[in-house]
C-alpha cells in the first residue's frame, strides 16, 4: 500500500485547500487520459458516476479504430494476421485482470457479460445436494444477481421463496455485521449450497470482509462465489489467497471500458484443473491447439484454465478497450488508487456531514450516508439516504451539473473516482449539499 502523510480533512475545508491537494497529487495526470463528459449546454459537467459507468479512456477510440482497420484490411485474415490476432485477442488481457484482482493468470479470463458469467459459473459451482440447496445472498443484493440466484434455483425444481436466503442487517442498520454473516452460515451452513454476495454493495457502498466471509462459508462446506462489479478496479483483491471459490465482474464500472464491455471471471485453481466438472462448453473454452479443427463427433475437452468456461469468440470491439483500461491500471498501480480513494472518499464524507449529513442535536437529519465510515469497509462510493424530499435532492444536483445517480426511493449514490476524479470536484459537490440545505 502506498504510504502517504497523515490525511486531515478538518485542514482542508476551502476551495484554494482542495486545490492544493490537488496540485500535489501525484496521479493527477491521468485524468488527462480520460474524455470529460459534458451536459446538453456543452459545458463538463461534474461527473462522479464511476461506480455505474467510467469516463471513457482517451486511448480507448484508437484501439478500437486499429481493429476496424484491420478488418477493413484483412478481413478473415486479421484472425491471425491482424496487430494484435483476434484469436488469441483475450489472452492479452489474461495477466493484468490477475494482478487487478489478486489471482494467477489461469485463474482469470475476459469474456461475456457479468449476469451470463454467474449463470455460467453457477452452472457449475451451484449443485444442490439434498437438504443442501439454498442460495445465500445480501440484502439489497443487485437486482441482475438476485434474478440469476432466482432462476437457477427454479430452473432445479425449487422454490426461490423458501430456498433463496437473505442476509439481513440488524433492525434501524444499513449495514451487514460480518459476524451476523458468519452467525447465520453456522445456523444454516448446512443447508446452504451456494453463497453469492458483492464484494461491495451497489446499494450502500459496503465493502464486505471477502477473506473472513469466505473462510466462514467453507467451514459449513459451501461454495463461495463473488459478484465484484463494484469492487474491480475499487478496492484491492487477494482472490487467490483468500480461497474464493469463483468470481465474476463487469468492466464498464471502475474498469472504464465502456457501455456492456467484455466482463471477466476467476475460477481458483484447485477448480480450474479439475476438467471433469460440469459446465457449458463451447468451442471457446478448449484446447486452443485444436480449437479450429472441430473434427466431427469428438467430446468437448475443457482446457485447464478459466478459459473453460467460454463458449464463444470474443466481441474484439468490446474487447479492445478493456485492454486499454487494464494497461492504465497497471501504470497506476492498485495501491496507489486505493490510497488516494481512502483520501478522496474521507474527505467527501467530511465535508458531507460539515453540510448537514449528520444530526447536530436530536432531531434528525434531512439526509444521511448510510455507507459505512470505517475506511476498511468502503470504496470510493457514498451513498446518501434523503429523508425528506429526495427529489429536490436531486434536482438541486442536476441544477449543478452533476451526474451521479438516484435509486427508488431515496439515495443518491456518489462516487469520487481517485483515477480521474479531484479534491476540487468533491468540494464543489459538498458545496452544492451546503448551498442547498438538504
Amino acid at each position: 500500500m502506498a504510504q502517504l502523510e497523515p490525511f486531515d480533512p478538518a485542514a482542508h475545508v476551502e476551495l484554494e485547500d482542495a486545490r492544493a491537494l490537488d496540485a500535489s497529487d501525484e496521479l493527477a495526470p491521468f485524468r488527462a487520459r480520460f474524455a470529460a463528459p459534458r451536459g446538453r449546454d456543452g459545458q463538463p459537467v461534474l461527473y462522479l458516476c464511476g461506480h455505474s459507468l467510467g469516463r471513457m479512456p482517451l486511448a480507448a477510440r484508437a484501439a478500437v479504430e486499429q481493429e476496424l482497420s484491420d478488418w477493413e484490411a484483412l478481413g478473415v485474415e486479421g484472425h491471425f494476421e491482424a496487430q494484435t490476432p483476434w484469436y488469441s485477442y483475450h489472452e492479452h488481457c489474461r495477466e493484468p485482470l490477475a494482478r487487478l484482482v489478486g489471482a494467477r493468470p489461469h485463474e482469470v479470463v475476459a469474456m461475456s457479460s457479468l449476469t451470463v458469467n454467474l449463470h455460467l459459473l453457477m452452472v457449475t459451482f451451484y449443485r444442490p445436494n439434498g437438504a443442501r440447496r439454498k442460495i445465500l445472498v445480501e440484502n439489497a443484493a443487485f437486482p441482475s444477481d438476485a434474478y440469476a440466484a432466482q432462476t437457477q434455483l427454479r430452473c432445479h425444481g425449487f422454490d426461490p421463496t423458501a430456498d433463496l436466503l437473505i442476509a439481513r442487517p440488524r433492525p434501524g442498520e444499513h449495514a451487514l455485521r460480518t459476524e451476523d454473516v458468519e452467525a447465520l452460515l453456522e445456523r444454516e451452513g448446512e443447508r446452504i449450497a451456494l453463497v453469492l454476495f458483492g464484494g461491495v454493495n451497489y446499494y450502500t457502498g459496503q465493502l464486505f470482509d471477502i477473506p473472513r466471509i469466505t473462510a466462514a462459508a467453507h467451514r459449513q462446506g459451501c461454495v463461495v462465489g463473488w459478484d465484484l462489479a463494484h469492487a474491480a478496479g475499487n478496492v484491492p483483491l487477494a482472490l487467490h489467497d483468500w480461497g474464493v471459490d469463483f468470481a465474476a465482474w463487469c468492466s464498464y464500472k471502475y474498469l472504464n471500458s465502456g457501455p456492456g464491455a467484455v466482463a471477466g471471471c476467476f475460477v481458483h485453481e484447485r477448480h480450474v484443473r479439475d476438467t471433469s466438472l460440469p459446465r457449458f462448453g463451447g468451442w471457446w473454452g478448449a484446447d486452443p491447439q485444436t480449437r479450429f479443427r472441430m473434427p466431427l463427433n469428438s467430446e468437448f475437452q475443457p482446457v485447464a484454465s478459466a478459459d473453460a468456461w467460454q463458449l464463444s469468440n470474443p466481441p474484439i470491439l468490446s474487447l479492445a478497450p478493456v485492454r486499454v483500461s487494464l494497461e492504465l491500471f497497471d501504470a497506476a498501480g492498485m495501491d496507489r488508487l486505493r490510497a488516494k480513494s481512502r483520501r478522496l472518499t474521507a474527505y467527501l464524507a467530511f465535508l458531507l456531514e460539515q453540510a448537514g449529513a449528520s444530526p447536530s442535536s436530536a432531531a434528525r437529519p434531512r439526509f444521511e450516508v448510510i455507507t459505512p465510515a470505517d475506511p476498511e469497509a468502503r470504496g470510493c462510493q457514498l451513498s446518501i439516504l434523503a429523508h425528506e424530499e429526495p427529489e429536490a435532492l436531486l434536482g438541486a444536483l442536476r441544477d449543478g451539473a452533476v451526474v451521479c445517480d438516484f435509486r427508488p426511493p431515496n439515495v443518491v449514490r456518489v462516487a469520487p473516482v481517485p483515477l480521474y476524479n479531484t479534491y476540487e470536484e468533491v468540494w464543489r459537490f459538498a458545496d452544492i449539499a451546503r448551498a442547498q440545505r438538504w
